[in-house]
């Protein structure tokens, strides 16, 4: 249902800059736009997981900085049947992940020291399997897909705005298109019909990243109650370069901005009491405790799980 939903959004998507394009600039200037779109967007397909990383000074973990947190992830992935990403830890008091990179065979995770700090070994497990759902489901080209075409949208909604619809005059033989009044509402409106259908997706793909991901960890509930401690302890504990860089925001499993409650059109997240309200009814439906796992699940990890650096306190990983 969630890629018939995500599917039915970009068609809308594509069907809106189809419409824009042929109202403003026709044939040649839909593909104007497209293409700009498109180099704009190959290169953040590309590098964005670099840039995004050292926007956050993610650095990377190996067995022996964070064991802990490198085994659980390298377990997730095997139950996954994905390759090995890559594992960053980010020095961060807000909790909160995210996962990034073109691919599976290219991705990497990243936790913060908060929420390493902050939640038990379940709840990162549970946290770590929803990022790693995102790589298998491959939502990094989905939302790069939607960001070309948004983009494209709002290039051509501008050339509207400043040509104000003169090549159909041109070609319908004269009278005023439209204006450069209507030019404007264009310019205005139409990159705000594409953010909202944007959004749309991207709430949509956390909601497929929360039962996929449940399913990967084994317990819906070590994820419902990941993500009741994590959206407490965000709007708590503020997020200065996610402040700094509120484009990144739909990155992470919880909303790292300050104010962001609402399910609303606007939103880059689900409310989050319908997602633990999803996992909880998955959990039930399968008779699950916090104490079961599925049946594929290799038993519970016991003792510290990751390595505790000089300058902190407590164990991480």
């Amino acid at each position: 249902m969630s890629y018939a939903r995500t599917a039915l959004l970009l068609a809308a998507m594509t069907g809106l800059f189809l419409a824009i394009g042929a109202l403003i600039g026709g044939q040649s200037g839909m593909m104007i736009a497209l293409v700009m779109a498109l180099a704009m967007n190959a290169f953040a397909y590309w590098n964005s997981d670099k840039m995004v990383l050292s926007m956050y000074g993610a650095q990377q973990v190996d067995r022996h900085a964070a064991p802990g947190l490198v085994a659980i992830v390298e377990r997730l992935a095997g139950r996954a049947g994905m390759p090995m990403p890559k594992v960053f830890i980010i020095q961060s008091d807000q909790p909160n992940a995210f996962a990034t990179g073109r691919d599976p065979e290219h991705a990497s995770v990243a936790a913060t020291t908060g929420l390493l700090d902050r939640l038990s070994a379940e709840e990162v497990e549970g946290v770590m399997a929803h990022e790693l759902a995102h790589v298998k489901n491959r939502d990094t080209l989905i939302m790069t897909i939607t960001a070309t075409i948004a983009g494209a949208i709002g290039m051509i909604a501008n050339f509207g705005m400043f040509f104000g619809g003169s090549h159909r005059n041109d070609e319908e033989g004269g009278g005023n298109g439209l204006g450069m009044l209507g030019g404007i509402l264009i310019a205005i409106i139409a990159p705000m019909a594409a953010m909202v259908v944007q959004m749309a997706i991207s709430r949509t793909r956390e909601y497929a990243a929360d039962a996929e991901g449940a399913r990967i960890c084994g317990n819906p509930l070590w994820l419902a109650n990941a993500l009741e401690r994590l959206e407490q302890a965000a709007h708590a504990i503020p997020n200065p370069r996610a402040e700094h860089s509120p484009a990144t925001a739909h990155l992470f499993i919880v909303n790292p901005l300050s104010g962001k409650g609402m399910d609303n059109l606007f939103s880059t997240h689900p409310n989050m009491a319908n997602r633990v309200a999803a996992l909880r009814a998955m959990a039930a439906e399968a008779g699950m405790t916090w104490d079961n796992r599925g049946p594929a699940s290799p038993p519970p990890q016991s003792g510290p799980w990751g390595r505790q650096p000089p300058s902190r306190k407590g164990p991480w990983g």
